[in-house]
Order: structure tokens, then C-alpha cells, then sequence
């Protein structure tokens, strides 16, 4: 059986499915979860601080002695810099200011991430040796963006949501002056990395560097997950629509094939036609000389069935109306039967 015409209708029917698979895994991936957290940490920053008083640098990659080090948001103000670190998490979230790793569970499952307090620290110093700024001047907040509650006490620069904005705002110490504040943005615009695309791939490399170090090779390995996210739903896709495409092309095989039964039926029981009188008698004589037969005759040609011509018509249209859209070769053939058919009476009639 040729199944060619079937793998034709399913891509046909699923291509869209393609691009819509791939939006759905980069949805579920870390890379999206982590700009989307930075997106809304943006917006609200600018929904609900002054920005007249609070400078928003974002994508902030710095040169290190050692590689590059990015920091997700860098606000700057006369109360000083504050330097956030957004987590995208759900789930219950584990953790101390002094603890190496935190927490992160979800119904039994357990992941451990670095403390984001050490891992904003580097942030924060490699801030201070660019600015030449003092402690006291540079502020590190951690920001939990998504379903995220926390179980253990917290410090007060760890929060969620506009949690954030709230611990910036309660900073009022006048701690730079307008000139400094002028002067900070135009040091991280100088210092700062390009930011663009080739830049983000060369720090995730050097982070994956880090880790690889650190941990050795293993902790890459769940780089796969994406690709069986999207393997597994297009498998499961298109085996479903194999499944309901041959199932509509045999209900519109048993459709067509009863159609064409029906016809061929009233076809057969169309009674045949009497033989024609002879026409070289008028039409008026043969009234005149038998007035109940002229009548007889003309009700038999109003009450009439339907002849051949018009039912093998009518096989001939609903067949092609059928055809439409779908190109199984079985009603493809019925109709090219019937239209023959068709056009062979309708020669014998002409």
C-alpha cells in the first residue's frame, strides 16, 4: 500500500505544528525563563521607580582577570548602585546568606543552585574596583521572580517579586553626588562588554568552563532535555494524525462509495421509455384523432422520472463536490468514472 499520499496531507496539515514545537521548548527552557525574569524586573523598574532618580542599565558582561562576569540589572542613584540578580524559580526555595548552595523542591524533587548572594557578590566587587566606589556604596539585591516561596528566613536585600523595589526605595542615605551619579553611568558604558549575541555565548562558555571545573563534564549532561521536549510531542503528533487522517479518508471513502450504490440504484430502477411515436404524423392530428391518449402522453412526460442523463449528472457533481480537498485515488477514480459516464449519455442523447 503506498502511504505517500498519506505522508503528503500530514505535512501539509502539521507544518505550523513545527515552529509552534520550537516556541514551546524555548518557553521551557532556563535561557527563556532567565530573560523573561530579567523582562519583568525591567518593566517594573521603570513602572515604579523615579527615573529621574534611578538610572536602569541592564545586560551589564564586565571584563574580569579571569573571564567576564554579567550582571542582569544595574540601577544607579544618589542612594547608590544597586546591583540585582533576578532568579526565574518556582517551587520551594532552601537557603542561608552564609550557605554555599541553596534549595530549590518541587513536589519531591530537589535541584541545588548556587547561594545568588556569593554569586552576586563577584558582581558587586568587580562594580567597585571599575566605579573605585566603597562598599557602603554599592548595594546587592536578589530578586525571585515566578511561583517561588521561601521556607527559611531570608536577609532583607533577598526578595520577591516588587519586593525588590520596595528594599531600594527604603535606602535614603545620600551617598553620591549628581556628578558621581553621572559620572558611574558613563564608567559602566565604557567598561561594559558589547552587548550582543556573540558576547552572551562567550560568557555562557566561560561559565560552563567554571562548572566543568568545578564539578567536572557530568553536569552538562542535562543539555538533552530539550531535545526530547521536543522529540517526544512530534512523535506523539504525528502518529495522531496518521491515525485521524486515515480514519477521515475512510469515512469519506464509505461516503463516496455509498453515494455511487444510491446513484447506480435510481439509475436501474428508472423505467425505460416507451418507443416514440412516429413523427411524421403532427402533433395535431394525433390530438385530434385521440384526445384522451394526447392527454395521457402529456402526463407521462410531466410525471416522468428522472432519466439517466440527469442522475449520472448528478453522480458526476456530488462525486467532484466530494473530491475537493481530499486526494484519495479511490473517490478520485469514482469520479473520473461517473463524469465519463456522464458525458458518454449525454453524447447519446445529442
Amino acid at each position: 500500500m503506498d502511504f505517500s499520499p498519506v505522508y503528503q496531507e500530514l505535512i501539509t496539515a502539521l507544518w505550523y505544528l513545527v515552529p509552534l514545537l520550537i516556541i514551546a521548548g524555548l518557553i521551557r527552557s532556563p535561557w527563556f525563563k532567565g530573560k523573561f525574569g530579567e523582562y519583568l524586573v525591567n518593566l517594573s523598574a521603570r513602572w515604579f521607580l523615579d527615573k529621574s532618580r534611578y538610572h536602569l542599565i541592564k545586560n551589564v558582561t564586565l571584563p574580569t582577570a579571569d573571564g567576564t562576569t554579567q550582571i542582569d540589572h544595574v540601577l544607579v542613584s544618589e542612594f547608590g548602585v544597586f546591583v540585582v540578580e533576578t532568579k526565574n524559580m518556582k517551587g520551594w526555595i532552601f537557603g542561608g546568606p552564609h550557605q554555599h548552595t541553596w534549595t530549590q523542591k518541587i513536589y519531591r524533587s530537589n535541584h541545588k543552585f548556587q547561594n545568588p548572594l556569593h554569586q552576586n557578590y563577584k558582581h558587586v566587587k568587580t562594580l567597585q574596583t571599575l566605579l573605585g566606589l566603597g562598599g557602603h556604596q554599592v548595594h546587592s539585591v536578589v530578586v525571585f521572580v515566578g511561583d517561588s516561596t521561601f521556607k527559611t528566613p531570608m536577609p532583607e536585600n533577598v526578595t520577591q517579586g516588587l519586593g525588590y523595589v520596595r528594599y531600594i526605595k527604603s535606602q535614603r542615605e545620600l551617598v553620591l553626588s549628581p556628578k558621581q551619579v553621572s559620572e558611574v553611568r558613563d564608567k559602566v558604558a565604557s567598561g561594559r562588554l558589547k552587548a550582543s549575541f556573540a558576547t552572551d555565548r562567550a560568557h555562557a562558555r566561560y561559565v560552563r568552563g567554571l562548572v566543568a571545573g568545578r564539578y567536572g563534564d557530568t553536569r552538562r549532561r542535562p543539555s538533552r532535555g530539550l531535545l526530547k521536549l521536543l522529540v517526544f510531542p512530534v512523535l506523539l503528533l504525528g502518529v495522531g494524525a496518521i491515525g485521524v487522517n486515515a480514519y477521515s479518508n475512510f469515512v469519506v471513502g464509505a461516503m463516496a462509495i455509498g453515494m455511487k450504490t444510491n446513484a447506480e440504484q435510481r439509475v436501474d430502477s428508472v423505467p425505460k421509455p416507451t418507443p416514440r411515436q412516429s413523427e411524421s404524423k403532427p402533433k395535431a392530428e394525433l390530438r385530434a384523432a385521440d384526445p384522451v391518449a394526447s392527454s395521457d402522453i402529456d402526463s407521462r412526460r410531466v410525471h416522468q422520472p428522472p432519466s439517466g442523463l440527469f442522475l449520472a449528472r448528478q453522480e458526476c457533481n456530488s462525486l467532484i463536490a466530494a473530491a475537493i480537498g481530499n486526494q484519495d485515488p479511490r473517490l478520485l477514480r469514482d469520479r473520473d468514472k461517473a463524469c465519463a459516464r456522464y458525458k458518454a449519455l449525454q453524447g447519446d442523447v445529442h
